[in-house]
């Protein structure tokens, strides 16, 4: 992942942002809200998911959305050893785990 100061790839305006809200997923039995958060944590450094995040909860959107197999983001993230600060970033939010739910 790039880093924030990057002059190859500069940080994110809030509307690139904003637009990941509008993501829908191919198949329509997934959780909306699950996919959204997913796709954001694959593609956003983690400045960038902090402000994603903020603009996900202002639209009312689940932070513990749940995937196919019963499972959190929080859960999905906490098992990525370097993804420490996202999995923080997502408890800031309200993010639990499905065991916490």
């Amino acid at each position: 992942m790039s880093s924030e100061n990057d002059p190859y790839d500069p940080p994110w305006e809030d509307e690139r942002i904003k637009g990941f809200l509008e993501i829908s997923p191919y198949d329509s039995s997934q959780n909306a809200d699950y996919n959204v958060l997913l796709k954001a944590y694959h593609a956003m450094r983690i400045g960038e998911f902090r402000r994603f995040l903020e603009f996900f909860s202002e639209a009312g959107r689940d932070i513990n959305a749940l995937d196919e197999s019963g499972k959190t983001l929080l859960d999905r993230v906490s098992e990525h050893r370097i993804a420490k600060e996202y999995a923080e970033a997502l408890e800031q939010h309200g993010a639990r785990t499905a065991s916490q739910l």
